[in-house]
């Protein structure tokens, strides 16, 4: 019987750095005008949350395996 291999890629999520997990942030108008603008945030589309390619996680037959 052969051994067959299921294989998921399982991505870790880290709080956006950028907004700190709101999913957006505040940006002065200009040096004239101190209103503060809400921006969406580009850098996790404003989910808050970001995938860490450097925590992926592979499931095999063999186990789990964690990439480096």
């Amino acid at each position: 019987m052969a051994k067959t291999e299921l294989k998921i890629s399982k991505s870790k999520t880290t709080i956006c750095p950028r907004c700190k997990g709101n999913g957006y942030f505040t940006v002065k108008e200009s040096m004239n005008n101190p209103v503060d603008i809400v921006v969406q945030c580009p850098m996790c589309k404003s989910q808050g949350e970001i995938n860490d390619p450097k925590d992926d996680i592979i499931i095999t037959s063999g186990g789990v395996h964690q990439l480096h």
